[in-house]
């Protein structure tokens, strides 16, 4: 291999490695500094479009990556946290906030680059403070960003020779939707849309490339990065689908429409960079920064026609687990101690009926070992970890001010039934971990086991929604039927332990498959404590 070929290959690798490198650590050094609240941005600041489009751009600049948003925002359209709409205006914000990191290339601080990523290792290595270190991150991915752009420009300089690079580019400037599949595939094999800019940026730098050829690769680039979105959609719920698959129609879009008017905004570009001197990084960073900020301006107005759209390519019904809860207005909380604790034990109803929702998807898994009933199941598991925490500290914002002793008792037995509630999530969440190692490794349950756990998971089922009726109607017979049917699962627990050891010695059973079911029961049995703890709240009569 000729050594030049070589150190080209070499340096552009080795570069891109680096690159990304930074641009990760960068990212997630600023996740850390901000701490953890971007789901809690996404979710607060998307009551309308253009808020979506906000919290988008914020979210974005915080991770360094508009993948990482899209997949954040399509999680939480799966989880039900958020509407379609208020999604869509999410990805056209992450669309703006990525360009961000092509200004950061656009900055010409490249020779600094190795003492930023010493003083970066420094705050990493010599500091225990973690908000020290996420800072020491930061600026290491920041250098190491730099730095790995060095390398790559230094390992492009020899393309502008290159016969067969310089007829490349020609032919993306006589035809830009070669460009657009260039900046498209590029990004599809490397995952980042900011290492395709920087490349892009390095490229136009060395004068390997003219701008005409370079902007519709910028096209590409946006098209390409909605992969991870793609792939993040399978296997969710029809609406995240719908999110994902609107970031490709609205980047699809955005494209088709600059390629219309590409001479156009190409002299655009160029006047920019004549009236503002600038350099070709951040030329290119305009470029990029301008089509996304007007590709948004175009299409904000037309956010319900692009849901109808995607919503007739993928049709279905969408089946969302509502995680927000639905009684905890704040204003009870001032007005009466005794409404409020109303509210919160509607909300705690409606916990117990997700926990044998929960729970029956669960069973179905087991029987079926279809992929949905899994993520149904995890989906509730979600749910009942936020309406916990919700409806946790709204009854401690309630404890706050004055109660009687009855109010008290029973704000106790609310904080009480929450964390049993809580529990049943748990222990069917661990319940789908085993069924899931279950599938993995290949593991046979005989039929007389199935058959032992469908009937468990069938008591226990009727003994949780008997447990929650129960605790919606204060009714002291349902409750006693609880404490009765909890005997019976323990007795079914203990007689199942004991015909499962003979199926083991009667070689009937491997000892992987005994691991699963005595597992099983195990957490079945003590979802069954957990229904009769609630049971027990409504004979103590403090509800």
């Amino acid at each position: 291999m000729d050594i030049n070929v070589q150190q080209l290959i070499f340096e552009f690798v080795g570069g891109l490695g680096i690159f990304l490198l930074g641009i990760k650590y960068m990212g997630e050094g600023l996740q850390k500094s901000a701490g953890d609240r971007l789901r809690d941005i996404l979710d607060k600041f998307t009551s309308n479009p253009f808020l979506g489009v906000l919290a988008g751009v914020i979210v974005t600049v915080l991770i360094q990556s508009s993948s990482g948003t899209t997949v954040l925002t399509v999680g939480l359209v799966n989880a039900g946290f958020m509407t379609l709409r208020q999604a869509i205006g999410v990805i056209m914000g992450a669309n703006i906030g990525t360009t961000v990191t092509a200004f950061i290339i656009g900055i010409d601080i490249g020779e600094y680059s190795l003492p930023i990523i010493a003083a970066g290792c420094f705050l990493l290595f010599f500091f225990k403070n973690q908000k020290v270190n996420a800072v020491g991150q930061t600026v290491f991915g920041f250098g190491a960003l730099f730095f790995g752009l060095g390398l790559m420009s230094s390992g492009m300089k020899p393309l502008r020779s290159l016969e067969m690079f310089h007829e490349l580019t020609v032919d993306m400037s006589s035809n830009p939707v070669l460009g657009v599949a260039i900046g498209t595939v590029f990004t599809l094999v490397v995952q980042s849309s900011s290492a395709t800019i920087g490349i892009l940026q390095g490229l136009f730098s060395e004068g390997a490339i003219s701008l005409k050829a370079a902007v519709p690769v910028l096209f590409g680039d946006n098209i390409g990065t909605t992969i991870t979105a793609i792939i993040a959609s399978l296997g969710a719920t029809v609406a995240a689908k719908r999110a994902a698959y609107t970031h490709v129609i609205f980047n699809l879009v955005g494209a088709t429409v600059f390629l219309v008017i590409l001479d156009l905004f190409t002299k655009y570009v160029l006047f920019l960079q004549s009236q503002f001197n600038l350099n070709p990084e951040m030329t290119i960073a305009f470029a990029h920064g301008s089509f996304n900020i007007a590709n948004t301006v175009i299409q904000f107005p037309f956010i319900a026609m692009l849901a109808w759209i995607v919503t007739k390519i993928i049709p279905g019904e969408d089946v969302v687990v509502e995680y927000k809860p639905k009684h905890l207005d704040p204003i009870f909380i001032q007005q009466s101690s005794t409404l409020a604790l109303d509210q919160a034990k509607s909300e705690i109803i409606r916990m117990g009926e997700y926990s044998y929702r929960g729970l029956e998807e669960t069973s179905l898994y087991l029987t079926t070992q279809q992929q949905k009933h899994s993520e149904m199941a995890m989906q509730i598991e979600g749910a009942l970890n936020n309406l916990d925490q919700n409806i946790t500290d709204y009854l401690i914002s309630i404890s706050s001010g004055n109660l009687s002793e009855a109010e008290s008792a029973k704000h106790t037995a609310l904080m009480d039934s929450v964390r049993d509630i809580e529990r049943i999530g748990d222990h069917f969440e661990n319940i789908v971990e085993l069924i899931d190692y279950q599938i993995s490794n290949k593991i046979n349950l005989t039929d007389s086991a199935l058959e032992d756990l469908n009937n468990m998971f069938d008591l226990t089922i009727l003994t949780v929604k008997q447990a929650v009726k129960a605790f919606n109607l204060m009714d002291r017979e349902e409750a006693l039927v609880v404490v009765q049917k909890e005997d019976q699962i323990d007795k079914m627990e203990r007689t199942y332990r004991k015909k499962h050891i003979i199926r083991v010695n009667e070689g009937k059973c491997s000892g992987s498959a005994g691991i699963v079911f005595v597992d099983i029961i195990s957490n079945l049995e003590r979802i069954g404590d957990h229904a009769v703890n609630i049971a027990e709240e409504v004979l103590s009569e403090k509800l």
